[in-house]
């Protein structure tokens, strides 16, 4: 019966963290891999260039993208009607960070996102951190990657 129970739990584990570990080829053709940014938080953002919230997000994940260099972040947009509108939208932002053009399939990887905007954050080991769905600041990222880099375990 122990041992049944370690199984599952150890395939529980496995399939957690494949759910997890993502790939996303962002619109300038580069792969982007969890376990490329070993040693820095990660973020990925899901948005619309439709979603006011989302665009209210951007100018604050622009400005933790240039002012820290230990946070990645993959913007997702999920606008998959029109790809040029999203590239046209991110160059008048001035959206420094890469962008993925996204879908369900390409949401599916991190969750069943069902809100935009949406940001999940691993933490430098590649594990999940948080999940922040609904619109999130430039203060409340500072908060949250102060408090969590500061506790050891």
């Amino acid at each position: 019966m122990k041992k049944s129970t370690l199984l599952l739990s150890a395939v529980a584990l496995l399939f957690s963290f494949q759910v997890h570990a993502f790939r996303f080829q962002d619109t300038t053709g580069k792969v982007h891999q969890l376990s490329d940014y070993k040693g820095q938080w990660v973020m990925v953002n899901f948005w619309a260039t439709w979603c006011p919230p989302c665009l209210k997000e951007i100018p604050d994940l622009i400005a933790i993208y240039e002012h820290r260099k230990d946070v990645m972040i993959i913007g997702v947009a999920m606008d998959i009607d029109d790809p040029q509108a999203v590239l046209n939208f991110a160059r008048s932002m001035a959206i420094n960070y890469p962008i993925v053009l996204g879908d369900r399939k390409i949401a599916s990887q991190l969750d069943e996102v069902s809100l935009l905007p949406s940001t999940y954050f691993y933490d430098p080991d590649g594990n999940p951190a948080a999940r922040q769905l609904g619109i999130i600041s430039r203060e409340s990222i500072e908060a949250f990657l102060d408090v969590k880099s500061t506790k050891k375990p």
